[in-house]
């Protein structure tokens, strides 16, 4: 079984900054993370009208974003802790395309990483 976390989204936060520092890695989410989203309301419009379509590009588009990130996760100095299971990994990717992305974003910790990263 999983790792717990009660509070995932909090958890998360903490971590956050640390796992998202190299610059291509933070250009890379900024396009990863909308394509993830786009994706994943393209499969859940394609399950509720029935559109073969939507859901074959949404299930693209989510994997799309996915593989992005990890290439781009590839790249950090400090790795993410490892998915323990399938139900940790959906919760965390889930928790982080939606809240803690947005959320780095927002709060100008992503502007910050950008700023601070020595560019060589």
């Amino acid at each position: 079984m999983g790792k717990r976390h009660p509070n995932l989204p909090a958890w998360q936060w903490r971590a956050y900054p640390q796992n998202h520092q190299h610059p291509t890695n933070l250009v890379l989410h900024l396009i990863a993370v909308p394509l993830f989203i786009i994706g994943f309301l393209l499969i859940v419009s394609g399950v509720f009208s029935l559109s073969l379509a939507s859901l074959a590009i949404g299930v693209v588009g989510v994997l799309a974003g996915l593989a992005l990130q990890r290439h781009g996760h590839s790249l950090e100095a400090q790795a993410s802790e490892p998915f323990s299971d399938p139900k940790d990994a959906v919760q965390r990717l889930v928790v982080e395309q939606f809240l803690t992305f947005p959320r780095f974003v927002l709060s100008g910790g992503w502007w910050q990483a950008w700023r601070q990263h020595p560019r060589r």
